[in-house]
């Protein structure tokens, strides 16, 4: 028999700090990626090894030395239009269902948790815009948050490379909404300033940003453990709208994991509060 032979302390370490700061597991099988994610770091600060960089982090003293060894190893997988079965959920069932729901106010607020790069966010933005006779006359705000600053200075710039702009985009949406520039292509003004991102961690919350109409979580509480996956739920739900909707990824539930919750039937991902009346009306 084959034994895994332990991880290093070090990796181990940095393994728990990505944990309890962020919320994100990696998995003894995958430690290998520390050493490869933080080969960069290493280089740029001058220190020789890991061993070395735990020894730095956990003086206390290295903040920004911290934060970027946090984004380093952290998980920022996305692309436009992600799962286009769970966008066509969007579409066809949760935009008319909170268009019903909000049309004497006509107005709706987006919160994408966990935006990466704002490829998700301003796949909400042009999926929007397509129906410009449904949303006319109607405040329509998105917000995009992540706890990695490298990737929100992405997001903001709303440049992508010709490699990111074939990910999950169509040539229409590519040709009616991003200008080329050399061999990048930028969204276009319309579609950016429908999108304002922030720094914000699910775990330790800068401050309160609900309600919101739809959530789209997505893809991100796969990689949390029973602990803090319970500490995000409950940051999830006090910032729903108490009659709002949330969207999870294909591989992700809430059933088994939160009681917070419940599915909405008939749908693909969707979720809501589990008890609208015990809640009662969300405030801002």
């Amino acid at each position: 028999m084959i034994h895994e032979q332990p991880a290093p302390n070090a990796t181990k370490t940095l393994a728990s700090l990505l944990e309890s700061r962020t919320g994100q597991q990696i998995a003894p099988s995958r430690y290998w990626r520390i050493q490869t994610a933080l080969a960069p770091v290493l280089k740029e600060s001058g220190i020789p090894d890991l061993d070395s960089l735990v020894a730095v982090l956990t003086d206390g003293n290295h903040d920004s030395l911290f934060q970027q060894s946090l984004e380093a190893m952290l998980n920022n997988e996305s692309f436009f239009f992600r799962d286009t079965a769970m966008f066509a959920s969007l579409k066809s069932q949760a935009f008319e269902t909170l268009r019903e729901r909000r049309k004497d106010r006509k107005s709706l607020r987006l919160w994408s948790a966990g935006c990466s790069t704002g490829q998700e966010a301003y796949s909400l933005a042009m999926m929007l815009m397509d129906e410009p006779e449904k949303w006319r006359d109607w405040s329509l705000e998105i917000v995009g948050t992540d706890i990695s600053n490298a990737v929100l200075k992405q997001a903001r710039s709303g440049c992508y490379s010709q490699f990111e702009i074939q990910r999950g985009l169509s040539v229409d949406h590519m040709l009616r909404h991003f200008t080329q520039e050399g061999t990048n292509w930028r969204l276009n003004p319309d579609i950016m300033n429908m999108v304002r991102f922030k720094q914000d961690n699910l775990l330790r919350p800068a401050a309160a940003m609900g309600p919101f109409d739809l959530i789209l979580c997505r893809n991100v509480l796969m990689y949390f453990g029973p602990e803090t996956r319970h500490v995000a739920y409950s940051r999830l739900a006090k910032s729903i709208a108490h009659d709002g909707l949330m969207m999870m990824g294909a591989a992700e539930t809430v059933v088994g994991h939160t009681g917070l919750f419940s599915v909405v039937h008939g749908s693909r991902g969707l979720y809501q509060l589990a008890s609208t009346t015990a809640r009662g009306p969300a405030t801002v």
